[in-house]
């Protein structure tokens, strides 16, 4: 097996009470899959999918093949949950999944979660996201500034269980040795930059347990808005597998940066994923101008001052009106 060494790290973030990502690590699959949904659904869906992928009977089938009919089992196994439970109603979960057979690595994307590969001093992003944005994108709506700070970033179009069947993007990648594989969901992407996350990749390239956990500090230091989960494998023509168990981290310590009392106050929330889906053909275009929560509470200090404002002065000139 060409797998050299791999690591995973995934966190709540800053701004969410629970994990809703789930991740598969068990060479050579790997896989990541971030749930949506009301209530605790978002985290059930994804569950579901790991669950379905890590043990599923794929009856022999190879490469994308094969991760077709695992992401289709996955499908299958949310939506009769959401069909037969009411509290589940409407859940799913992107999934991207990566299978290394020999030196060849086979991919299968549904969502917005992301595939990547470092190769020397370059990274490229392998998988397309399938969202609103990139929609936007695609159909030069939008540019790519305006697509970082748009206010529907986690509207996505396709998702793994809200329908009887899935459409699975799937498609091969020859490997180079040394290449480094990341999958990510969009806690880390939306969070960091392509560059900084190819400096971190690169610069930890022969530690990945160190790649995966600097990858999670930097989203976190970016704002942690949504969850964070990282995996990452390297391709090794002489591989001697570090197969040591990799767990979960359910919260960083060391050098990260302590939430400011904002982070606190949304913390304390319980807030699940906001995510949804929509069909390409419900795509509308008139988009709200992105406005921060907190930039929405003043808004409405000042109006509530301007109001009163007013009151007090027509109270005065009535005042002086009446003598």
């Amino acid at each position: 097996m060409p797998v050299g060494a791999y690591a995973v790290a995934s966190d709540t973030g800053r701004r969410r009470r629970r994990n809703e990502d789930n991740y598969v690590v068990a060479p050579p699959l790997f896989a990541v899959a971030d749930g949506m949904g009301g209530a605790q659904a978002g985290e059930v869906a994804s569950q579901l999918a790991a669950s379905a992928v890590e043990g599923g009977d794929s009856d022999g089938l190879q490469g994308v093949d094969r991760i077709d009919a695992l992401i289709q089992e996955a499908n299958r196994r949310i939506f009769d949950r959401a069909s037969t439970d009411p509290s589940a109603s409407g859940m799913g979960t992107t999934m991207t999944v990566a299978l290394v057979e020999g030196m060849t690595v086979a991919i299968g994307h549904v969502g917005d979660s992301r595939a990547y590969v470092v190769r020397d001093e370059q990274m490229e992003q392998l998988t397309e996201d399938h969202s609103l944005v990139n929609e936007l994108l695609k159909s030069g709506r939008l540019s790519e500034e305006e697509a970082q700070i748009h206010p529907q970033r986690s509207v996505i179009t396709r998702a793994v269980g809200t329908d009887p069947d899935v459409d699975v993007d799937g498609f091969t990648i020859e490997a180079e040795d040394g290449d480094v594989f990341l999958i990510c969901s969009d806690g880390l992407t939306d969070m960091v930059e392509d560059e900084e996350i190819l400096e971190v990749v690169h610069q930890h390239r022969d530690d990945l347990d160190k790649a995966v956990r600097a990858l999670v500090s930097a989203a976190n230091r970016g704002g942690g808005e949504d969850n964070i989960t990282a995996v990452a494998f390297r391709i090794s023509e002489e591989a001697q597998p570090n197969l040591e168990d990799t767990v979960a981290m359910p919260a960083l310590t060391g050098d990260e940066d302590e939430p400011d009392e904002q982070t606190r106050e949304y913390a304390d929330a319980d807030v699940g994923s906001d995510t949804m889906v929509v069909r390409p053909g419900e795509l509308t275009g008139g988009e709200p101008e992105p406005r921060s929560e907190p930039h929405a509470r003043r808004a409405r200090l000042v109006l509530i001052a301007v109001v009163v404002l007013l009151i007090v002065a027509a109270v005065i000139v009535w005042a002086v009106v009446a003598r």
